[in-house]
């Protein structure tokens, strides 16, 4: 199975919606890249689009590629956002922010007239949790927050990257949970956002309008 192809093959069937003079969300991570590659392409080709991108890496891959930039701010809003998740379920409920971007990725999603999600075929579950839970954290309150996360039972690992704590475009901590013994996440996430120092989670609960998979040669679209 090889999951690039399935994560390609999904890319250029969302980018099928973009249209010119649009303004376009552009997600992060190895799956969203493929899409901005794809972006990339069509804008040499005349296509009339600004980006505004949800992480710096993102940011960067698509100023090589020539997609025009703006902000969020000197926007009315986004036409259509695209972007991976690490998991989502039959009901379209995902867990975002394996690549740390969750909090951008959910203001932008927030922002967005169309969310459209692509992924390979072993990003689908039947329930969520397989895949840990990412909570962005304000660094002052970190401690402390993984101290109520121990006592909730979710086993909160803060996390580290080249031996240091990795640190998000906004300057925050990610502490990643494990919920897979949770069955209602909707309550979870309530619960997780009461917590004083809690900025943003990675459950992206009815957000997503398109799901587009990649199986095998071919794609599956789910629509809400």
């Amino acid at each position: 199975m090889n999951l690039d192809r399935e994560k390609q093959l999904a890319a250029i069937e969302a980018v099928k919606y973009v249209k010119s003079g649009m303004t376009v969300g552009l997600g992060t991570g190895s799956t969203a890249a493929h899409m901005v590659k794809d972006l990339g392409r069509l804008v040499q080709n005349g296509l009339k689009i600004v980006g505004v991108p949800s992480s710096e890496n993102t940011k960067k891959l698509a100023m090589e590629l020539g997609i025009p930039l703006t902000t969020l701010e000197k926007t009315n809003g986004i036409d259509v956002y695209i972007d991976g998740a690490d998991e989502f379920d039959p009901y379209m409920q995902l867990i975002k922010g394996g690549g740390g971007a969750l909090l951008r990725e959910k203001i932008l999603t927030f922002n967005s007239d169309l969310v459209i999600i692509i992924a390979d075929s072993q990003k689908e579950v039947k329930r969520l949790g397989d895949f840990k839970l990412p909570v962005e954290t304000i660094p002052f309150a970190t401690k402390k927050i993984e101290q109520s996360l121990q006592k909730m039972g979710l086993q909160p690992k803060l996390r580290v990257k080249n031996d240091e704590n990795f640190v998000t475009d906004e300057g925050n901590f990610i502490l990643d949970l494990n919920i897979g013994h949770i069955s209602n996440i909707q309550l979870l996430e309530t619960k997780l956002k009461q917590i004083p120092g809690v900025v943003e989670t990675g459950l992206f609960l009815d957000m997503a309008d398109i799901i587009i998979i990649g199986q095998g040669e071919t794609t599956i679209t789910l629509k809400k």
